[in-house]
């Protein structure tokens, strides 16, 4: 699967953004749909291939530049999305939720 350059999508993003002053949701993630969606299979390891090839492209500047982009919806999202995982893999790496202990409550 090709890379789309990171620049491309900045240069898109960043004459959409002169264009309009109102905030809108985050266009960076369609112009990355629109420019995959033709080698997109659906599964989730297309979608893992493409973050991490983004990923490898982008330094935190860029990554800062995205974030203040995004509504304030996109950011909880985003963020609420990063803690569900990280505890996630906190709990596998403490070997939780594999069985719980009998007199351990279920915490709700």
């Amino acid at each position: 699967m090709p890379l789309v350059r990171i620049g491309q999508l900045q240069r898109k993003e960043e004459a959409r953004s002169q264009k309009s002053e109102a905030t809108m949701p985050m266009k960076f993630i369609d112009d990355l749909y629109e420019y995959y969606k033709d080698r997109l299979t659906g599964d989730e390891e297309d979608a893992e291939a493409v973050a991490m090839s983004i990923l490898d492209e982008l330094d935190r500047r860029d990554v800062l530049k995205l974030i203040g982009e995004m509504t304030d919806e996109e950011l909880l999202g985003m963020f609420g999305l990063y803690v569900f995982e990280s505890l996630k893999a906190k709990m596998a790496r403490e070997g939780l939720g594999a069985t719980r202990p009998q007199d351990a409550p279920p915490v709700h």
